[in-house]
């Protein structure tokens, strides 16, 4: 039975998130992580999408592309794509990024509740949207019901709500060198104590894990569920990073999620 109740209090909380999202929209890029800072790590990501999606041109919706970094990785391969978000403010940044590119639309919509027609796309992708989520179950059989038969899933993510035992020595040390040097703007001020408070609501607050969302994933239809090292981007990061974002990459647990819709079952006779 649905409770009025905790879906008025789950309104609330989607609502301080688009704006919580629209007040970092210009700043966005600027966080270690968001923006795709050289060639490498373009290479290193853009990688699990163009192998799990192969060379043929399908149709992508990238649910959460924010301010369109994602969102170039997948249209430089040719695909036609529809990049979703909740976020005027964040669309409008990625509009500016793509403007005048063929093959590209842009939409705001909600990506637990799309609106979008049965069986519109091929593939699915998403980096950092999942541990969002406010009802997870029901998006992820959403989820299934936009692709096409066979159509695939890839999610990029990770458990953000504690580092590994490697990340709280990183931590410590991020946190020494902001103590000496200042912090990064960025994750300093009343916008990062609205951002933990955010999580602290959350389904995931308790961490987003890779066995746990693989297993949700199973339960909503979805198959070849397998896991791809985030180890590869890491990597490229580490190249061109200063040493507190060097340690960054250390911190979080992140994973690259790929699964796919079943091909249906033929039924009648021959």
């Amino acid at each position: 039975m649905n409770h009025p109740a905790t879906h008025r209090e789950n309104f609330h909380l989607k609502e301080s998130m688009r704006a919580y999202w629209s007040e970092r929209a210009k700043t966005f890029d600027d966080a270690f992580g968001h923006g795709i800072l050289s060639p490498d790590e373009f290479r290193a990501r853009q990688k699990p999408i163009r192998d799990t999606l192969g060379a043929k041109p399908l149709r992508v919706l990238e649910l959460a592309c924010g301010t369109g970094e994602i969102t170039k990785l997948i249209h430089d391969l040719g695909h036609d794509v529809t990049a979703l978000d909740f976020s005027e403010a964040m669309l409008d940044v990625a509009r500016a990024k793509h403007a005048g590119k063929p093959r590209l639309r842009f939409l705001l919509a909600d990506a637990e509740n799309t609106m979008e027609p049965d069986e519109c796309y091929d593939a699915i992708i998403c980096r950092h949207l999942v541990w969002t989520l406010l009802e997870p179950e029901p998006t992820f059989r959403e989820w299934k019901r936009l692709l096409t038969p066979g159509g695939k899933l890839v999610v990029y993510d990770g458990d953000w709500s504690k580092p590994t035992s490697v990340g709280r020595i990183a931590a410590s040390l991020v946190a020494a060198i902001d103590r000496f040097f200042g912090a990064d703007p960025y994750y300093d001020g009343s916008l990062s104590e609205r951002h933990a408070e955010i999580i602290r609501a959350l389904p995931f607050a308790g961490g987003l894990h890779y066995e746990a969302l693989a297993q949700m994933l199973e339960d909503a239809g979805f198959v070849s569920v397998s896991r791809i090292s985030h180890a590869l981007i890491a990597k490229a990061q580490r190249r061109t990073a200063n040493l507190r974002n060097r340690l960054r990459t250390h911190v979080y647990r992140r994973f690259i999620l790929t699964a796919s819709r079943p091909m249906e079952m033929q039924t009648g006779s021959d």
